[in-house]
């Protein structure tokens, strides 16, 4: 006697979970433009590394004699797999089984899902369809009771999401119409992308916002351009495949936990290499903007650099990038945008930034430009004080190596916020550096109003106290008294920085962080 029938049985079952919700519903997921969730799963992870947990759970129906006579799955596929080679968790919405509502939730899935993740300290993957396992007005009806949101029978579980964002390396990719619960478990994550023309985020989609007065699209309400815009959602691209190897990639710069340390990846550009563009990188004029994008690709390992979140808080460029091998957290000014000056979105674009760099171990190097906080009425209604001492905070709160390179401008209160001024950071600057408490354009003139007002001629008087002024802040007067405690030639720069990341490795230790108060 054997446990073949038992095992026959079981092979229907899990048949059965693999047909989701039905030819139509993959029909329908396909025209969409859509992949279903295991054929997303299959393009995320390496070929036949998926184990699958919990498969046959669902909804099953039984005739007189208890058989079985219709199952649905639940909308949640989850398990562990490989990708690239390292570990990592996944846990998928099935849109194509009521649409990823919660009436078609066994809750417990997503929660092993990040159980998992934080218990065996490896990263998790979240794909992302629907609400997310998240609300529905038919459950009032199927459960014969209204949830209350936080409560005891909570799906939730927002308390795992957070612990995890300490912990573990999470990206969440938004593949589909995603509101409530879904938007949730998209933003709760260190890295996020959308697909441009099949996706939309949104606390609350068009058939609600309706209801306030507002008819919109999907698009127009949530898509990609919004969410990316107003730093909901990190990043979006044209098609799922593209979205599954950004989120490869950009664990390939973390540890698969806060207990290590990333690992060095491949070493095929030479450490001391110099860029001879980088001598005339800067112009001359200091009125005219540059690009920075190409001084950072020229300095870091050939095609290493991943950006994060380009098109919020444009001001400041952030990415993951490696020198010498070594994975690094990279912040720079870009002076195209407003002249490279901080603004609240920048701030809080920082803030997230600095935080990821210090949770998982990454030194960090910021190529800074910046005259300053962005100034005028709309930048004091948007609170960009506030938003900046936090960003000031984040820095002087961080603990990881930290190696500035002032590459122009340093002004004001945000300027100096290139370093930790309480601890040893590297820092060096370039022979084009331009720094001060205020800029000499627009402060001479409140400075030296009273010598200004007593002189013949004001206008003369104001350029003889320019030139005179221009002189003195020559970064290399800076340099007599240590103040800045180097300059370099800006070829030197990749050399150096990669003797920074290497020295670096030493420094950085493994282990869960925490932060002080900001403000």
């Amino acid at each position: 006697m054997s446990w073949e029938p038992e095992l026959r049985e079981l092979r229907r079952r899990e048949a059965m979970a693999r047909a989701m919700g039905g030819v139509d519903k993959v029909n329908r997921q396909h025209a969409g433009g859509r992949l279903t969730v295991r054929e997303r799963i299959d393009g995320l992870v390496d070929q036949g590394s998926f184990h699958e947990i919990g498969a046959i759970a669902g909804k099953a129906e039984y005739d007189k004699q208890h058989n079985l006579t219709h199952f649905l799955p639940a909308n949640c596929v989850m398990g562990r797999a490989t990708a690239d080679g390292r570990p990592i968790v996944v846990c998928g919405d099935d849109f194509t089984v009521r649409g990823g509502s919660a009436d078609a939730t066994i809750k417990e899935k997503p929660q092993l899902a990040e159980k998992m993740a934080f218990e065996q300290r490896i990263p998790i993957v979240r794909i992302i369809e629907g609400s997310g396992g998240g609300g529905s007005v038919r459950t009032i009806e199927t459960t014969g009771r209204a949830n209350l949101p936080g409560g005891q029978g909570t799906s939730s579980r927002f308390d795992l999401m957070a612990r995890n964002l300490s912990n573990v390396p999470v990206v969440a990719l938004g593949l589909g119409s995603v509101a409530g619960l879904g938007a949730a478990r998209l933003a709760a994550s260190h890295y996020s992308v959308m697909t441009k023309e099949t996706s939309a985020m949104f606390v609350a989609g068009p058939p609600v916002v309706k209801g306030i007065g507002q008819d919109l699209t999907k698009q127009e309400l949530g898509g990609w351009k919004i969410q990316t815009r107003a730093g909901g959602v990190d990043d979006a691209v044209d098609t799922e495949e593209e979205a599954f190897e950004r989120a490869r990639r950009f664990l390939s710069y973390l540890p698969s936990s806060v207990d290590e340390l990333a690992s060095r990846g491949p070493v095929e550009d030479a450490p001391n290499r110099r860029e001879e563009s980088l001598i005339a990188a800067i112009p001359k004029n200091r009125r005219r903007a540059y690009k920075m994008r190409p001084i950072i690709q020229s300095i870091v390992d050939k095609d290493s650099f991943f950006e994060m979140g380009s098109n919020f808080g444009r001001s400041v460029i952030t990415g993951l990038a490696r020198l010498d091998g070594w994975p690094v957290a990279l912040m720079a000014s870009d002076p195209m945008i407003l002249g490279g000056a901080w603004t609240a979105e920048s701030c809080l674009k920082l803030i997230r930034f600095i935080d990821m760099a210090e949770t998982f171990h990454l030194p960090v190097v910021y190529l800074a430009d910046c005259p300053g906080f962005h100034i005028g009425l709309e930048a004091e209604k948007a609170a960009t004080i506030r938003h900046g001492v936090r960003a000031m905070a984040a820095i002087n709160q961080s603990t990881v190596p930290w190696c500035a390179v002032v590459v122009r401008a340093a002004f004001g209160v945000a300027g100096g916020a290139h370093v930790n001024v309480g601890r040893y950071c590297t820092r060096y600057a370039w022979p084009s550096g331009w720094w001060g408490s205020l800029p000499l354009e627009g402060g001479i003139e409140a400075a030296y109003r009273a010598e200004l007002d007593a002189a013949d001629d004001p206008k003369a008087e104001l350029l003889a106290i320019e030139e005179r002024l221009e002189a003195l802040r020559s970064p290399f007067r800076t340099a007599e008294a240590f103040w800045i405690e180097e300059i370099i030639d800006p070829r030197d720069t990749r050399p150096l920085l990669t003797d920074f990341a290497t020295l670096a490795q030493k420094a950085l230790k493994p282990g869960l962080t925490g932060f002080g108060l900001r403000p």
